[in-house]
């Protein structure tokens, strides 16, 4: 019985690896620069646009636990530190000139979408609940034109190191959470919070200071 578990678990440990490398070749033949370490359990979606050069950057130690679905268009580029772990059905979309960059040791939960017009800016040893939406664009709510036709604004976000974001929160453009805050779930966050700070609700208000 626990042989036979051992010889399972050698088999999918081999089909990981496996995966993993022809990922890393794929990524590569698209001009995506992955460093060591490279671990991908699922499947990874790329559309580029664009001609800007290394479009996307993995550094060392990534681990996609899933699905990944990888976008940038015009001059968006998207940067992983190392040690960075993604759960499943994670995306990322960096447009116009817009940075997403994800400092090392972040882990970011199933389901959260992180869409930059604007440079969104994570610092390291962060932890992203499940359903999050991180945007640094919004749409322009002035005129009475249809609202498909008033397009975009844009304004960068910034996570602070070591802040930990809870399940199904909303983070809209131009926000500063300071380092060590925390940010409860289903938050929408409209406005900076200050460093070590606990923040609830909608819109996200702070309630006490971290001790």
């Amino acid at each position: 019985m626990y042989i036979s578990a051992l010889i399972k678990a050698l088999n999918i440990n081999f089909i990981f690896k496996l995966n993993s490398l022809l990922w890393k070749i794929l990524l590569q033949l698209n001009n995506v620069k992955v460093g060591k370490n490279f671990y991908v359990e699922g499947a990874i979606s790329l559309k580029l646009k664009g001609s800007r050069k290394d479009p996307i950057i993995f550094e060392d130690n990534i681990s996609i636990f899933g699905n990944l679905d990888l976008r940038t268009r015009e001059n968006g580029k998207i940067i992983v530190c190392s040690d960075v772990k993604f759960d499943s059905n994670i995306r990322l979309v960096a447009a116009r000139s817009g940075l997403i960059s994800i400092g090392g040791g972040t882990r970011v939960g199933c389901n959260t979408i992180m869409n930059a017009g604007e440079n969104i800016f994570i610092e390291k040893n962060c932890l992203i609940g499940a359903y999050c939406n991180i945007n640094s664009s919004d749409h322009i709510t002035e005129g009475k034109k249809d609202c498909s036709e008033l397009g975009y604004k844009h304004s960068p976000i910034h996570i602070g190191r070591g802040v930990w974001i809870g399940t199904n929160v909303v983070i809209l453009p131009g926000v500063k959470i300071g380092k060590g805050s925390i940010i409860g779930a289903s938050s929408v966050v409209t406005k900076n919070i200050s460093d070590f700070s606990i923040s609830v609700g909608i819109p996200s208000k702070v309630i006490k200071k971290r001790q």
